[in-house]
């Protein structure tokens, strides 16, 4: 008995011995006993490490143990101490700034740098290291900072002075803008799936919010030719040891210094051309793998990057086995400034227990990004012992001070409060803008539109008022679904007709059933491609009126279902009355070359006669759309789904049902789609393209409104998208027999401009257009465009020919929503 129980209390002491964590913490500083910010610390034959903050602090969370802790930055001698840990310990380190030695090289007769020579050879074991590992895991600790480093008091009559006041930020409108820390685990397999899940968030100022942070987001591997850094650079940026590096960068040796019997090479980078998408700085290689040990790289303005004046990146790499290097820690930080705004941050994420032989399930990948309720609910307990960044003094100070601001601003009062001043009527507003009227604790919303907007002319109203609200409530606060209805009321001034409709959308579980009727006065052609506004203008100014209308008084119903993944369908049925109306009003402002309107019959332009006589329609229309991937995201709020890097196939089946509810109409119309926007075709830009065809298949009773219409454009002011055409005539090449249409746009996102001095400085994007249809009345109509983009906005010259003829050039102006 006395041996079991000493047996039994052995092993308890021994358990808990084995389970109590100790912690190594301390400093890490230059000779001169300036802290070197964001060391990497880990410990030697493992994947367990960390980083020192912004002031060179480190900790670490270990079990007792012996132990080999080694300490490491670019530009510093590496250092390692052995420690046998039984209770915590302060360990302060001094790294020595790095001594390199030249190596004894030869110089190639034509004076070639010897970096070249490192450099082929990395080039050469690129697709190696690139697919050494075929799948792995890890955990990610991520820290994110934005800082406010100066602004005025006041701009565009927005208080500046008055928002950092309630944000925390000093006197000076300076401090935190945005601190957020996040773990994740992070799983991987080639050739590109990935899934990652929020373990824990956290995010200065609010109790509900969670941290932007994500692994995937700032994940770059240079063994890949180029970097896509969508929204920073519309170039894809070149790695220094990129297939085609060579072409690009010009490289000096530095020297070499030795670190664990290991020969690291210390490179210099420069682009070739002072504009070009590449780095500058210096990268790391170990000699005989010829891998890379390390990377301190920047871009800035002059390589045409969006929204930062400098984008710096450190990264370091450390081995998990004899043949594998993964990245040890990750680092960006950057600076921007605008309009007196000045402001800088960065974000770092290091990693650790890498598993390179992970299990995996078959549909684990789909998931790509997971956050369940309830991960930024953890204590201060509960980060001291995780959190493996010590926070800097200031950043403690933002926490603490922001935790009184968050249960402030979440309060019902506070929410109330900020609802009574936003909810303020301003006239100028309501005229400009529109009114809204919110209930942010309700979640309920009331919005008004634009006075300004509501206003119209075309030749059939005369001028009209077209005036629309809408309500929208919370209703699934698990998925964010929610109610939504809106009604719109007009008046012609002409015609004297009073036209309303009321559309609506309800949430039944994971589908959405849509309601609408009324009274509209609506366009010939159901793609509206001339907006009211343009028209308006055009008919005032020019004396041209453009729009085509109709009246239509209809119900309808809809459903639409994600029925799985990528699969989605949709069903609608509306029965509608539809007359054609006459012009009511030759009135314009100007009148420039003496022009007469045309009719409102687009094919009879010079005659009042009707297009169409009146009808009843009942139609059924069926639609499928499927974009081969079950990619999504989890959030609290529910699941979202994400663009497929594959095409997106539809079909459609729409059913004129004569007789049903007086219907006239008798047609089947099936058609075909498939479409992809943004295709990465590296440094040339992205590709995007649209492919249709249809046929009637019967057409004994088709009016008009049931043609098979094109988004064509005949003015200045064209409409975006990639279906879209740049110089069709709107109305007279509609058709109810059968058609092919194709669109396929290049944007070589600068590649052209960004070469050519003072153009480079409007970060201009180039587009090349071509544009087909083919109708039994219109054979081979062709478009080639060519122009420029700046964010949104493009400028496109197109030239349209049809079976060898010219048929016209132009100008567009355009808004593209792609």
């Amino acid at each position: 008995m006395k041996f079991t129980l000493l047996f039994v209390f052995s092993l308890l002491f021994g358990l808990n011995s084995f389970s109590q964590q100790v912690t190594i913490s301390g400093k890490i500083s230059d000779e001169y006993g300036k802290p070197i910010p964001f060391a990497s610390v880990y410990i030697k034959n493992t994947t367990r490490g960390t980083s020192a903050n912004g002031e060179g602090e480190y900790i670490l969370q270990l079990k007792t143990g012996n132990y080999e802790v080694e300490y490491k930055a670019v530009g510093y001698q590496q250092e390692s101490r052995k420690t046998e840990l039984t209770t915590g310990k302060v360990i302060n380190i001094v790294l020595k700034t790095e001594t390199y030695q030249l190596a004894d090289v030869t110089v190639t007769s034509g004076g070639e740098d010897p970096a070249y020579g490192i450099i082929r050879k990395a080039i050469k074991k690129r697709k190696e290291h690139l697919n050494e590992v075929n799948a792995f895991s890890c955990e990610v600790y991520i820290k994110g900072l934005q800082k406010l480093l100066g602004a005025p008091k006041k701009i565009l009559g927005f208080d500046v002075q008055k928002f950092a006041r309630e944000n925390g930020l000093d006197s000076n409108r300076r401090g935190i803008l945005y601190l957020s820390e996040s773990e994740s685990k992070y799983s991987f397999k080639r050739p590109g799936d990935v899934h990652e899940e929020m373990i824990s968030s956290k995010v200065s100022g609010s109790n509900q919010a969670f941290s932007f942070n994500r692994a995937s987001d700032l994940e770059v591997n240079f063994y890949n030719n180029i970097q896509n850094w969508e929204g920073i650079s519309n170039r894809p940026v070149i790695s220094p040891i990129a297939d085609n590096a060579l072409f690009y960068y010009t490289y000096k040796y530095i020297g070499f210094f030795t670190g664990n019997g290991q020969t690291i090479d210390k490179i210099q980078v420069k682009p070739k051309r002072l504009y070009d998408a590449c780095f500058q700085g210096y990268i790391y290689i170990l000699e005989d793998s010829w891998r890379i040990y390390g990377l301190n790289l920047f871009i800035t303005k002059k390589q045409n990057i969006n929204f930062v004046d400098t984008l710096r990146l450190n990264e370091q790499f450390f081995p998990v086995n004899e043949k594998v290097w993964m990245p040890a820690s990750l680092k960006f930080d950057f600076t921007a400034g605008l309009l007196g705004f000045k402001v800088g941050g960065y974000y770092i994420s290091v990693y650790k227990d890498y598993d390179l032989s992970p299990t995996f399930t078959k549909k684990e990948f789909a998931e790509v990004w997971r956050i369940d309720r309830g991960i930024n609910k953890k204590d201060s307990a509960f980060w001291e012992n995780e959190r493996p960044v010590p926070l800097t003094a200031e950043e403690k100070t933002d926490y603490k001070n922001k935790a009184v601001l968050a249960a402030k601003k979440e309060s019902k009062s506070y929410l109330d409060s900020l609802d009574k001043v936003n909810n303020h009527f301003k006239p100028d507003k309501f005229l400009l803008s529109g009114y809204r009227h919110s209930n942010r604790y309700d979640h309920e919303y009331y919005n008004f539109d634009p006075a300004i907007t509501a206003i119209k002319f075309n030749t059939v109203q005369g001028f009209a008022i077209n005036y629309g609200a809408s309500f929208s409530k919370q209703i699934d606060t698990v998925n964010n679904r929610y109610l939504f209805i809106a009604a719109k009321a007009g008046y012609g001034f002409s015609d004297k007709k009073f036209t309303g409709s009321v559309n609506s959308a309800v949430p039944l579980g994971d589908a959405t059933l849509g309601f609408n009727a009324g009274s509209e006065i609506s366009d010939l052609n159901n793609t509206n491609p001339v907006s009211s506004l343009v028209n308006s203008f055009y008919s005032l100014f020019e004396r041209q009126n453009y729009e085509k209308l109709y009246q239509k008084q209809y119900v309808s119903l809809s459903l639409y279902k994600r029925i799985s993944g990528g699969w989605q369908a949709y069903a609608g049925v509306e029965w509608a009355d539809r007359k054609w109306l006459p012009n009511t009003s030759g009135f314009s402002f100007f009148n420039p070359g003496n022009r007469d309107y045309t009719s409102n019959n687009p094919l009879l332009p010079a005659s009042n006669i009707s297009l169409f006589p009146e009808n009843q329609s009942f139609k059924i229309t069926l639609r499928t759309t499927y974009d081969f991937s079950d990619k999504y995201e989890t959030f609290p709020a529910g699941r979202r789904y994400l663009p497929s890097p594959y095409p997106t196939v539809g079909l459609t089946y729409t059913k004129g049902l004569k007789g049903f509810l007086g219907s006239d109409v008798d047609y089947d119309l099936v058609a075909a789609d498939i479409s992809k926007s943004n295709i990465k075709t590296g440094v040339l830009g992205n590709t995007s393209f649209y492919f249709a065809a249809g046929k009637f298949l019967n057409n004994s009773s088709v009016y008009y409104p049931d043609y098979k219409q094109f988004a064509g454009n005949e003015v200045l002011l064209a409409n975006g998208g990639i279906n879209t055409f740049l110089l069709l005539n709107y109305y007279t090449f509609s058709t109810n027999t059968e058609y092919i249409e194709g669109h396929l746009e290049q944007n070589f996102s600068g590649f052209i401009l960004n070469k050519i001095p003072l153009l480079r400085k409007l970060k201009l994007q180039e587009i090349a257009d071509i544009n087909y249809l083919s109708t039994p009345a219109l054979k081979n109509y062709t478009e080639l465009g060519f122009g420029v983009q700046y964010l949104n906005i493009r400028l496109m010259y197109g030239t349209s020919f049809n079976s060898g003829s010219n048929i016209r050039s132009a100008l567009r102006l355009g808004v593209s929503f792609k």
